[in-house]
């Protein structure tokens, strides 16, 4: 049993000032409004001026430190290591659009640990997959020649044994630029567990239909890398489009006579939006700008992160098969593109309070009790009584200074 004694407390709906943490089993079993010792034979931790949030969980990451979650089979377990340093307590490893082989591999790997959930580590979702099926003209850094479009309806698809070796075979002597969109959907159907978030672009010729398709197959469908129109992206929620890919960033705009996707994705109370708040993808006014609409209960914190995050500027990297340079604001293509992020979670929560101006309490509820909600995990995201305890302690300054993954501490001492 472990007494954390002293700190500020941010729970769902308020700050708890100087009060105690009791953990037992892995769970939070009590909160106290003061300081106390505990129970006799408890480990008591001091905290006096110290703030505990729930753990954050990151619904869109790609890499950390130097290591991209499609390096090999031993990339998710190495994200999964790296990121409670940033009060990461669970994230879903996110693709790039890539070959089938490599998504396998990344979605074995993502099985693997997960049955593991290795100590001293972030727990380890089921997969987001940016996946091939996106527009090319807002592809961003996606590669091109990995994009897909969805495969017709009347495709005729090898359902026998004998067809599977088949295609096996067949899929070992392809070339990257040779793969077809069905090929990507037989991976997804023999990983379904590990698959939780497709992002696709729906105005492709069959998107309605394959929206319809994952959402009947368990899986969480999310718009992004689209330039839908504003029917289009509200035909795709009516077909079955509950998230939507960091907002703004690669999506048709607002604009006064066509609302686009994002005007769509922001009146639609079905739909959740991702944000990355790091100040440079979105401006903060219109961080605070979608909180409004959406509420904190329906926009998500993410960092977009790749391997670049953690590094120093000027270190070159990759996301996916792209080369990128860390900078002084993000990662980037030769060209200058933004390739995805080099923000933490931890700078997320502090810019939503900094300089979008959120309470700590909405910031928490962005970072970690929204996505866990969204994302369907029971007894997570919050502190509560009997909720998991994962939780990000941050000291003086607002730094990290303990990450406690089911009560055990994460960090070393």
């Amino acid at each position: 049993m472990i007494v954390l004694a002293g700190a500020d407390l941010v729970l769902p709906d308020r700050v708890l000032p100087s009060g105690s943490l009791i953990i037992s089993h892995g769970r939070i079993e009590a909160i106290e409004p003061r300081v106390i010792d505990g129970p006799a034979g408890a480990t008591r931790i001091d905290l006096a001026g110290h703030l505990i949030t729930p753990g954050f969980v990151d619904v869109h990451v790609h890499g950390i430190e130097g290591v991209d979650l499609l390096d090999g089979a031993a990339a998710v377990a190495d994200v999964a290591s790296r990121l409670p340093r940033y009060g990461v307590t669970a994230f879903c490893p996110t693709s790039v659009a890539c070959d089938p082989a490599a998504l396998a591999l990344l979605l074995a790997s993502v099985r693997a640990v997960r049955l593991l959930q290795p100590a001293r580590s972030a727990r380890v979702l089921a997969a987001h997959l940016e996946s091939n099926f996106i527009n090319p003209a807002w592809k961003g850094a996606q590669p091109a020649s990995c994009l897909r479009m969805p495969p017709a309806k009347s495709e005729e698809r090898r359902t026998t044994d004998e067809g599977r070796r088949t295609k096996q075979e067949e899929r070992s002597t392809k070339t990257e630029r040779e793969f077809t969109g069905r090929e990507i959907l037989d991976v997804i159907a023999a990983h379904r567990a590990e698959v939780g978030l497709v992002t696709l672009a729906p105005e492709l010729r069959g998107g309605l239909d394959l929206v319809r398709d994952l959402v009947a197959a368990g899986h969480r469908v999310s718009i992004g890398h689209t330039g839908a129109t504003y029917d289009e992206a509200r035909a795709a929620i009516a077909a079955g489009v509950r998230h939507a890919t960091h907002l703004f960033n690669r999506m048709s705009p607002l604009t006064a006579r066509d609302p686009g996707t994002v005007g769509a994705v922001l009146e639609s109370d079905q739909v959740t939006a991702e944000i990355i708040c790091d100040g440079v993808h979105v401006h903060p006014s219109m961080v605070a700008l979608a909180t409004r609409l959406k509420s904190p209960r329906g926009a998500i914190a993410i960092t977009d992160g790749t391997a670049g995050a953690g590094l120093p500027v000027g270190s070159r990297t990759r996301l996916g098969g792209h080369a990128i340079l860390v900078t002084d604001r993000s990662a980037v293509l030769s060209d200058g593109t933004l390739a995805g992020s080099i923000l933490t979670m931890d700078r997320a929560f502090q810019t939503l309070v900094d300089r979008v101006g959120l309470s700590v309490v909405d910031a928490a509820l962005m970072c970690a009790t929204t996505p866990a909600t969204e994302l369907g995990l029971a007894e997570m995201g919050a502190i509560r009584p009997g909720f998991h305890a994962d939780l990000a302690v941050f000291g003086p300054g607002r730094r990290i200074r303990q990450t406690y993954v089911a009560g055990i501490p994460a960090l070393e001492p």
